[in-house]
């Protein structure tokens, strides 16, 4: 079924006068391509055109998303369609409670062929697919990104892919940092091994600006706690930037505030800030309310150090575009040069059934598939269901209490709390890739098929072996300890009975058949043949039990652990 929203929204969207169509050529608007600087929307004229945006409901009931997620998805998309009426542009929105296909069919059988930019979003090209084979849709080329398919194959030869060689070709190609006679600015392509410093309060981390909602914004957020109040975290109404002008302040306050020290300490995590300098602009970027290139564009002319600057444009330019390129020549990780991959028959909860004890029931009708299977180390069916501590249930171990507890309280975290604790703790018990992924696809604000994927399954995990990454990112306590301060105050000490090192010897010493002969892995697996027998036994029965205390929902204590060797 297929309705019109009701409320204040309606009321603003009719007095905008975007219920008067006229003759107009129509666009189909995914969620994650609010733009009108992108696409048609930014060369024709807006008196020609008409959009289609819909607020799907069948979208949210598949998986348990995180509320705030649906909040800022649905704020943004209404904010969105107002400010494009207001430019006099025609706006359908509708809510719909099937797969987005079958709410767009009657739409373009009656106003004709619509079209869209190609969806980053995999799953959603794959619902649209039967639309564009009849013709009902046109698929256009996606502008939001900064490289093209042909920069990916340009760079080099592969699989496997590496970032470091495509950032490179598309830094030269794009002239970003680059100085006139052709070097890369500051004499190096990447600043990386300067930007790896621990905080310790000094200089003072920005704080995120608070953002007060419209009316059109709360009646977003009633809706959601109301209807989606199984759905698990909490809508946290001023970290939620749904206009135009909140998207401008955000970048504003990013470029102004957490550029000049982000390069330095985007490694660092604390309990003191959540942010640190990292800029909380993904979310937005992904839906594009921001641009890359504003991003690009505004770091590359900032009067702040190399350092920051490069290590920004890395992570855009680079990372960010690398591994929307290795998802789409993977067909997300189904096509692997060892042969297609198995899939979920159906989207997971990333162990929110677990947790909860009741069935996630998603909605009416043939799901999509649920995603690759990534089983690199080891076969999918031998890995370990995510215990509910990525969940909320206390771990006992201080670091992952504090990261989750930040994740269900905002839906956001940054990335090397999301790679060295949550992802590398997981990886540590052998964890099901399927699973964390789909954890992280529920629990983030900025999480898409298309990121999400390569980011879990591939850096955090090694899920899928070396395809673009050279080995697990797994650590021990001492890592932990030297880059943040959630090591003070917890039960366990980081260089006497912390699980976390245990954890990481019993993980190299089970894959060693696999790993080994790993180059990047060579001294760790020095320093492992010299562990003594007796201490890798008590590896592995710490494994076993951390594993055991959490699969059970129970923190573990100091008194759990076996006895030093």
């Amino acid at each position: 079924m297929t309705n019109l929203p009701t409320g204040a929204f309606v009321h603003a969207l009719s007095a905008s006068g975007a219920a008067n169509p006229g003759r107009r050529r129509w666009l189909f608007v995914p969620e994650d391509q609010l733009s009108d600087r992108i696409g048609p929307l930014a060369r024709e004229p807006a008196t020609s055109l008409g959009i289609v945006l819909i607020e799907s409901r069948w979208k949210a009931a598949l998986r348990p998303w995180h509320r705030h997620r649906l909040a800022l998805l649905w704020a943004n998309a209404r904010q969105f369609a107002l400010e494009q009426a207001r430019r006099g542009v025609a706006v359908r929105y509708l809510t719909a409670d099937r797969p987005f296909a079958e709410a767009l069919a009657p739409i373009a059988a009656e106003v004709g062929t619509l079209r869209v930019m190609r969806p980053a979003e995999r799953e959603l090209r794959r619902d649209l697919a039967p639309l564009v084979a009849r013709g009902l849709i046109e698929e256009l080329p996606h502008e939001g990104w900064l490289t093209t398919p042909d920069d990916f194959r340009q760079a080099q030869h592969g699989p496997p892919w590496r970032m470091d060689r495509f950032y490179r070709h598309v830094r030269r190609r794009t002239g970003v940092l680059i100085d006139p006679d052709g070097a890369f600015t500051g004499g190096r392509l990447s600043f990386d091994t300067e930007n790896r410093k621990p905080w310790r309060g000094s200089p003072p981390a920005p704080v995120p600006p608070d953002f007060e909602p419209d009316e059109i914004t709360r009646e977003v957020i009633d809706l959601v706690n109301a209807q989606f109040d199984r759905h698990p975290g909490r809508v946290d109404p001023a970290s939620l930037p749904a206009t135009e002008a909140d998207a401008r302040r955000l970048l504003r306050w990013a470029l102004r505030d957490c550029l000049p020290h982000f390069g330095p300490y985007e490694d660092a995590m604390s309990v003191r800030s959540r942010t640190l300098f990292h800029t909380r602009v993904s979310a937005l970027v992904n839906l594009h309310r921001l641009l890359p290139r504003d991003l690009i564009d505004g770091a590359a002319a900032a009067d702040v150090p190399l350092p920051s600057r490069e290590g920004f444009v890395r992570q855009v330019l680079g990372w960010r575009e690398f591994v929307r390129h290795v998802h789409d020549a993977t067909d997300g990780f189904r096509d692997l040069p060892g042969g297609p991959a198995a899939s979920l028959p159906a989207p997971g909860d990333g162990g929110w059934s677990r947790w909860t004890g009741e069935p996630w029931t998603g909605p009416p009708g043939p799901p999509p598939d649920g995603g690759a299977l990534a089983q690199a180390l080891q076969p999918a069916d031998r890995q370990t269901p995510l215990p509910a501590a990525w969940w909320g249930a206390p771990s006992g171990l201080r670091c992952l209490d504090q990261v989750v507890a930040s994740v269900w309280d905002e839906a956001w975290s940054h990335h090397i709390t999301r790679l060295m604790v949550l992802g590398n703790l997981a990886t540590l018990l052998d964890c099901s890739v399927r699973d964390l992924t789909d954890w992280f696809w529920c629990a983030y604000a900025d999480a898409w098929d298309w990121v999400v994927e390569p980011n879990v399954m591939a850096m955090a995990t090694f899920g899928v072996g070396d395809l673009m990454t050279t080995k697990p990112y797994v650590a021990g306590a001492a890592y932990i300890d030297r880059m943040s301060d959630f090591c003070d105050g917890c039960r366990f000490s980081p260089k006497g009975d912390c699980p976390v090192t245990p954890l990481y010897w019993a993980f190299l010493a089970r894959h060693a058949q696999r790993l080994a002969a790993n180059q990047r892995l060579a001294m760790p697996y020095a320093s492992l043949a010299r562990r003594s027998p007796a201490l890798r036994a008590r590896d592995q029965r710490v494994y076993l039990t951390v594993r055991s205390r959490l699969l059970e929902g129970r923190a573990v204590a100091p008194a759990d652990l076996p006895p030093p060797a």
